[in-house]
């Protein structure tokens, strides 16, 4: 089966596990600039893979609009994320990126990466320190804000291969 990773990565952690996955899966790898609809009738399969900020797996709607009915059969989408798997939170950002048709046929999982702001971009460490500071002074924190507060203060990492194991596995399942 002729497989492509394609990912679009901001801070390096998407790119990391696409690469694990490329790598595991022997298949080629390309950042999302260099994706375009005409190879999709390439490939057997078509992995897409982004990081989650605000709620939306970045890039992921412009990759979709390549797919038509009988093509969308060929994506399976990863996004990676700060946020420890906390199986709501990760359900509302599938939600939230799929419509429910495509949650039934577009196989998805979510990899734990971390933060990085040494590579973020100005505007999303400002918002990054902002929400922290905000989540900081909160009153009565739920355990998940709690978390929360903790985990973004610093960049940290978290990713693992280990987190690919279900994506690949499926991957070859269907080889």
């Amino acid at each position: 089966m002729k497989t492509v990773v394609v990912y679009k990565s901001k801070t390096g952690f998407t790119k990391r596990y696409a690469e694990w996955i490329a790598e595991e899966l022997k298949a080629d790898l390309l950042d999302a600039k260099m994706f375009s609809k005409n190879m999709i009738q390439v490939y057997d399969c078509i992995v897409y893979g982004g990081s989650i900020h605000a709620g939306k797996v970045q890039g992921l709607e412009k990759i979709k609009a390549m797919f038509d009915e009988k093509t969308v059969t060929k994506l399976v989408v990863f996004a990676t994320g700060a946020a420890p798997e906390m199986k709501d939170l990760i359900e509302n950002t599938w939600k939230a990126n799929f419509t429910e048709e495509e949650l039934k046929t577009i196989p998805h999982f979510y990899m734990q990466a971390g933060l990085n702001y040494e590579n973020m971009s100005p505007g999303d460490r400002l918002l990054m320190k902002a929400f922290a500071k905000m989540l900081d002074s909160k009153k009565n924190k739920t355990p998940e804000e709690e978390g929360t507060a903790k985990a973004i203060k610093a960049s940290y990492d978290i990713s693992s291969r280990e987190y690919i194991k279900p994506l690949v596995e499926y991957c070859q399942s269907k080889a």
